[in-house]
């Protein structure tokens, strides 16, 4: 399993990467921008992102963008919905708004709220059938 930990916050991003690393690569996007361009080129190089690990809440470039432009990428490339990479929103907001658009104007597969719990994420991550 290929990972993208996307957060601005570098105890949220650890905190993902330490639970992750046991089970899958794991690579560290600090903003929207670097995600995006980890995804295209994890893409381009034949080895794609199965799960993404997205924060909404970043500067810059905040992750409803990236989202919206990770299934651009994914639709541009031709990959199948069934194999699009499985994106779990990671937010500090038990929000309805953020969390709403998320799902339904971006395509995010689930949501956790922060902070990560580690039987929360590996119990998701078998719920989504990526982790066995």
């Amino acid at each position: 399993m290929k990972v993208l930990i996307v957060d601005d916050d570098f105890y949220s991003r650890n905190m993902i990467h330490e639970i992750l690393r046991p089970y899958a690569t794991c690579d560290i996007a600090v903003n929207g921008e670097e995600a995006i361009e980890a995804f295209r080129a994890g893409l381009q190089r034949g080895e794609p992102y199965s799960v993404v690990c997205l924060d909404l809440l970043m500067p810059e470039l905040d992750g409803q963008e990236a989202l919206k432009e990770i299934r651009s990428i994914e639709s541009e490339h031709g990959v199948h919905q069934q194999n699009e990479a499985k994106v779990i929103v990671t937010t500090m907001l038990d929000d309805n708004k953020e969390t709403h658009d998320a799902f339904f104007l971006g395509g995010a597969t689930s949501y956790l709220v922060k902070p990560i719990d580690e039987e929360k994420l590996l119990g998701e991550l078998k719920s989504l059938g990526v982790l066995s």
